[in-house]
């Protein structure tokens, strides 16, 4: 997995947070039909702020759920996503943000596209992580 890039293989990066004492934070979104979603990556997920701070304690995997046939998913990402969904979005909320520990034990989530704005949600985040250490 990239250092600045979004993983789909949450196995992979329970091995590398396992690995490198980070924890995971996990992005459901619908990159083609969520409007909140599409915000939220653009404009923190992408942002040099984030990305800076997610390398240092973070391994990111975006579980994304495209909504058109041009955008769909091969099967078996769309299986392990749906897997995932099962595990940490029961509710199917989009976005949902999920901050897990190394061994993907949920340590804290966020709801909708963060309302305190980009530099309190990268804080909170880093906070939380921080804190599982």
């Amino acid at each position: 997995i990239a250092a600045q890039g979004w993983g789909t293989d949450f196995e992979k990066a329970k091995q590398t947070a396992q690995a490198d004492h980070k924890c995971i934070l996990l992005s459901f979104s619908g990159s083609d039909w969520c409007g909140p979603c599409i915000r939220l990556h653009k404009e923190i997920y992408d942002s040099e702020v984030f990305l800076a701070m997610a390398d240092n304690c973070l391994v990111l995997v975006n579980a994304d759920f495209p909504r058109q046939k041009k955008n769909q998913l091969s099967k078996e990402l769309q299986k392990r996503n749906d897997k995932l969904a099962d595990q940490y979005n029961s509710s199917g909320i989009f976005p949902l943000t999920v901050l897990l520990s190394p061994d993907g034990k949920l340590i804290k989530k966020w709801e909708g596209y963060p309302g305190e704005g980009k530099d309190n949600f990268i804080k909170e985040i880093k906070d939380a992580a921080d804190a599982a250490k």
